[in-house]
């Protein structure tokens, strides 16, 4: 099918990556109404990051999107809470409180001896670079000879793209950095350094070491030593979602939740001969199987299915290699546990769900063998994905190669629309928590985070969904444009919120407004309705959101333009439809938390959450707690403050004048209230504003007045330097400035007539002689004019 379909009014086509191409969006829902969609959460074993919130930001666009299409999303979403990255973390954090609880003096021979050995084994595993045996006191020689290329170029030769592998090394060297310090510090004072700080300095080196030792020795059984860390990050999960205005699934999924049908779906899939099972009770899935019963494996990302990295990335950090799997490529499905892991009971022995089964069997549970659209990171498109889809297809297909049904069958499509959110990178690298190069949702989100809710959607909403975006200078720049956009619609919205306000004090006084429709308000609804269907087509062309944003902020730009063009006599009415439907459509896509309802309540703009100020402003206008009466007395009394200055003698004039700047910019700043001085004759216009903001917009006027006032400074003390420089040429006395030796006679106005050997100066040379002559007399007059005041023309000025 063609990725140029032209998109009509009813119709949604969205990228699918099965087929890799655009398609026409058909749910299974005979009505075409309900869509069935899972979605794979997080693996709950660390805080969530800005990585996360790209992919789980972007599927709320998406799902919010296809809601105010018309659909009706049924969106379930799983909780990893048990897999190796779970075991190990928690298995090292539960190891090393043990440690220090039984070790609470950092500086003991034991306790240094123990973190020296952990030191050497994770700079052998790590940085193989590094010399052995290798003491802390020689690290930073040895890291940068080494390593120096690395710390510099971004690579180990010091040519090409750095990307994962560097980051990943530079990461350990971080590390090892940060154990080195601590080391060497209590090494020459223990008490340099108090036993927390040195423990939290080295943690990072000792978790993997304490697990080598006594991971295996953990109680398979304590699944208490896994739930607190899995419990407590699922809640922070939860957190970041609500704080990033993310909507709620309608069904969540644990896997420890669902061990009895994870190991039914094993057994059904063993049965029909596409899985085996090997000595020590571990189950894989057979691939060459699978694809001999007509089945395609590997159909997202096909060029990836040989690749060893990231199978092994796949299994897990704790899978051995196993001699009995009948291909390389084949995946676990169940993994008989090993000493210090987690179980339950299966056919086949103690053991523990393969990762990627945990979502055939959850999605197939809650949703059936049939689903509309599955969606995650791009990073998890193979193998998660391939893998998922492979279980899946043999669970559910009718026919397998070990019921001999003597004909051929149709492959079992069990997800119909594959969703890829692209993802976040930093320096060339995917952000990752086994990278450490992140920065986790809460930490961004705080105030000084340097983030909000809104403008990372709307990042977000700018970039699309399936691109990916990378964390650059550039990037930051082009964030805070972002932002601008965002305090232009905030200004729209303020504006029309005043204009309202106006509109309410003109009927408390017994009159109306007119209701104006001629040329340009019909010109502006025909600019909204061509918006709404531009919007629409935008939306239904695979969610393109750079499109639809593009669109509001041109609408938002045309109403602007009639407005000032219009001056005091355009339709409030007109501007009030625009403004409600960039409101909704603001709220559609989650950028304002704090309206609810389809259509945002008949409210314009979104909530000014930034304030910390009593005067949250109202859908009318109106601050909430404000003395909005005594405001507007205060402004109607500045108006004809200004009125009357107009007609005041000059300094009379000056003085009003800055005196109303004061109540302005002062006095009602520190309330929240900005008044917006008109042309014409017109009353200031009464804004409520978040104080913070009105406040950081004042002091960026102070400082920027405060630059301008230095450069003309500056520009001053340059000019008079260089009217000094040029006024100082003027000292020399054109009388004298041609006494010297390489002239023996002169006329009586000091210009050369022989030169120095007393030949005659000929009259070329005389000529210029003369130019130049009279060029030191006007700056020697120029030069007297200023210190020489008083003297005689003819006197001759000595040195100043």
């Amino acid at each position: 099918m063609s990725t140029t379909t032209t998109t009509t009014a009813h119709s949604l086509w969205v990228y699918n990556s099965l087929g890799r191409r655009k398609t026409q969006f058909i749910p299974l829902d005979p009505n075409g109404n309900k869509v069935t969609w899972y979605c794979c959460g997080p693996t709950v074993y660390d805080a969530g990051h800005l990585g996360h919130a790209r992919n789980y930001v972007s599927t709320d666009i998406l799902r919010r999107i296809m809601e105010h299409l018309g659909y009706e999303v049924e969106f379930v979403m799983n909780i990893t809470d048990v897999d190796d990255k779970i075991i190990l973390r928690g298995r090292q954090q539960h190891l090393f409180q043990q440690f220090k609880d039984s070790n609470p003096n950092h500086s003991d021979e034991m306790v240094l001896k123990t973190i020296s050995a952990a030191y050497t084994a994770y700079a052998q595993k790590n940085l193989p670079r590094l010399p052995q045996p290798l003491e802390p006191g020689g690290y930073e020689s040895a890291r940068d000879e080494a390593y120096g290329l690395l710390l510099i170029r971004g690579t180990v030769s010091g040519e090409g793209v750095p990307g994962d592998a560097e980051a990943k090394l530079k990461m350990h060297i971080k590390v090892m950095d940060s154990a080195t310090t601590a080391l060497n510090a209590v090494t020459r004072d223990p008490s340099s350094m108090t036993s927390s700080d040195f423990f939290a300095a080295t943690s990072d080196i000792l978790l993997p070491y304490l697990d080598s030792l006594h991971g295996s020795k953990i109680p398979a059984d304590d699944y208490s030593i896994f739930t607190r860390l899995t419990q407590h990050w699922e809640l922070q999960f939860e957190k970041d979602l609500r704080a990033l205005n993310c909507m709620p699934p309608t069904r969540l999924t644990r896997v420890t939740e669902y061990i009895e049908e994870i190991v039914a779906f094993v057994e059904r899939i063993v049965s029909k001969g596409f899985a085996y099972v090997t000595s020590d009770g571990s189950v894989y899935f057979d691939i060459a199987a699978f694809e001999a019963a007509g089945n395609s494996y590997a159909r997202l990302e096909p060029w990836n299915r040989n690749d060893r990295n990231l199978q092994a990335d796949g299994e897990g950090a704790l899978a051995k290699r196993n001699t009995e799997k009948k291909s390389d490529s084949d995946f676990a499905v169940w993994k008989a546990s090993k000493p210090g892991e987690p179980s339950w009971e299966s056919p086949w022995g103690r053991g523990r769900p393969g990762w990627h089964i945990e979502c055939s069997v959850m999605a197939s549970a809650v949703l059936g063998s049939r689903i509309d659209i599955h969606s995650g990171g791009i990073d998890l498109a193979f193998p998660h994905h391939d893998n998922e889809i492979a279980q899946a297809e043999a669970y559910w297909v009718q026919s397998s190669p070990t019921e001999g049904c003597g004909h051929s069958h149709q492959p079992h499509d069990w997800i119909n629309y594959f969703l890829h959110m692209g993802h976040l990178s930093i320096k060339g690298s995917k952000m990752s928590k086994s990278l450490k190069n992140f920065t986790t949702i809460e930490e961004a989100m705080k105030p000084d985070g340097g983030w909000t809710a809104r403008r990372l959607r709307i990042v977000f909403l700018l970039g699309g969904w399936r691109e990916s975006i990378e964390i650059t200078n550039d990037v930051v720049k082009a964030a805070e444009s972002w932002e601008a956009t965002v305090n232009r619609t905030q200004k729209f919205f303020t504006n029309v919120r005043a204009y309202m306000a106006e509109e309410a004090e003109v009927k408390k006084s017994g009159r109306l407004l007119p209701q104006i429709f001629k040329d340009a308000e019909r010109e502006l609804r025909n600019d909204l309705d061509t918006a709404r269907l531009k919007f629409e087509k935008a939306l239904r062309d695979s969610f393109n959101t750079p499109l639809a944003m593009s669109i509001i902020d041109e609408m938002i730009t045309k109403t602007n333009i009639y407005i000032s063009q219009q001056k005091s006599s355009f339709s409030l009415d007109s501007v009030k439809e625009v403004a409600r439907w960039v409101t909704r459509m603001v709220q559609m896509f989650g950028l304002d938390p704090s309206i609810s309802g389809p259509d945002g309540g008949g409210a314009i703009g979104w909530s000014q959450s930034t304030s910390s100020t009593p005067n949250q402003t109202s859908s009318s206008g109106l601050s909430a707690s404000a003395p909005v009466e005594f405001h507007r007395e205060v402004s109607r009394f500045r108006d004809g403050v200004r009125l009357a200055a107009l007609s005041a003698p000059t300094e009379i004039k000056k003085e009003l004048l800055k005196l109303s700047d004061q109540v302005r910019d002062h006095a009602f700043v520190n309330e929240g209230v900005y008044l917006d001085d008109r042309d014409g004759g017109q009353p200031a216009l009464i804004k409520y504003i978040p104080r913070e903001e009105l406040m950081a917009a004042r002091e960026q006027k102070l400082a920027e007045q405060a630059t301008q006032e230095r450069r003309r400074e500056a520009a001053r003390v340059e000019r008079e330097k260089a009217e000094r420089e040029k006024l100082e040429q003027g000292r020399l006395s054109h009388l004298d400035m041609f006494r010297t030796e390489e002239f023996s006679a002169w006329d009586e106005e000091g210009i050369p007539i022989r030169d120095g050997q007393g030949e005659e100066i000929a009259k070329s040379r005389s000529r210029k002689l003369r130019k130049d002559w009279e060029r030191q007399k006007r700056k020697h007059e120029a030069w007297l004019a200023v210190v020489g005041q008083g003297q005689g023309p003819g006197e001759r000025q000595g040195e100043a």
